[in-house]
């Protein structure tokens, strides 16, 4: 049973008209659809980070929520809308890799929307999350079927994820995959590549010691942390790592 449930991650920020006229046009599809902001401040552009941001947040809603995710660098490009079914939930993106993290995870069906059997007419070329998304998410959510929505595809847009490589008599190069408002550099790596002593660089910061809580580390210190996502971060007690190490996303972390 459809939940009514829509959440919404994108580009757009939160200084213009954009997200409120997506959840308008949502609502003029469902009234009584209920929407979840995830987050509407990544990067523009930043399809990774979006992918990631979606990553670490669908599996804690209800089965059957609908989960919208708009960082689109192709809009008004051939690039299709499309419709996933992954496990319990389901999502709507643009045709870019976006999801990606979550076709890893989950076995999942992909389907190209069929746009113009619900889409408001005419269909600008630089908001089509109003016209072609806002409406599905809002049809989806109400429990229109998935297959009148679009015909499945093979051919769907994969993003490489980068993962750790070995470099050097036993060491890794991986990077930055996100930073977060709080400084907090997201990294490739998974906890259990850092078991045993380490010695983790990162542009100016070289980081040893592997803390349980980010109030353990002492003023100062830089540190790695096993994050809520399942990544290591690289961080500090209430400073930002990214500003003391002078690093940003796709940033190469090194540890030996």
């Amino acid at each position: 049973m459809p939940t009514g449930i829509i959440t919404l991650t994108t580009d757009f920020g939160l200084s213009d008209h954009y997200v409120g006229v997506v959840k308008g046009v949502i609502l003029r599809f469902h009234p009584e659809a209920r929407i979840v902001d995830v987050c509407h401040d990544v990067e523009p552009y930043d399809v990774l980070g979006a992918g990631f941001i979606l990553a670490a947040s669908y599996q804690y809603f209800p089965p059957q929520t609908v989960h919208l995710v708009v960082v689109d660098p192709g809009v008004g490009t051939p690039r299709r809308p499309i419709l996933v079914e992954a496990d319990q939930w389901l999502f709507l993106a643009p045709d870019n890799g976006v999801l990606e993290l979550v076709y890893r995870r989950h076995p999942h069906r992909v389907r190209s929307l069929r746009a113009e059997r619900f889409a408001l007419q005419p269909i600008s070329n630089t908001f089509q999350a109003r016209d072609i998304f806002a409406p599905a998410a809002g049809l989806l959510s109400r429990g229109e079927p998935v297959d009148q929505m679009g015909e499945p595809i093979e051919d769907f847009q994969r993003l490489p994820i980068p993962s750790p490589l070995p470099v050097g008599p036993g060491g890794l190069r991986g990077q930055v995959l996100r930073v977060d408002r709080f400084g907090n550099l997201i990294t490739n790596f998974r906890p259990e590549q850092l078991a045993g002593p380490f010695l983790l660089t990162v542009g100016r910061a070289r980081v040893q010691a592997l803390r349980f809580a980010y109030a353990d580390a002492p003023p100062g210190e830089i540190f790695a942390i096993a994050g809520s996502s399942g990544y290591i971060e690289i961080s500090m007690n209430q400073s930002s790592a990214a500003r003391a190490a002078g690093v940003e996303a796709g940033s190469v972390v090194e540890v030996a």
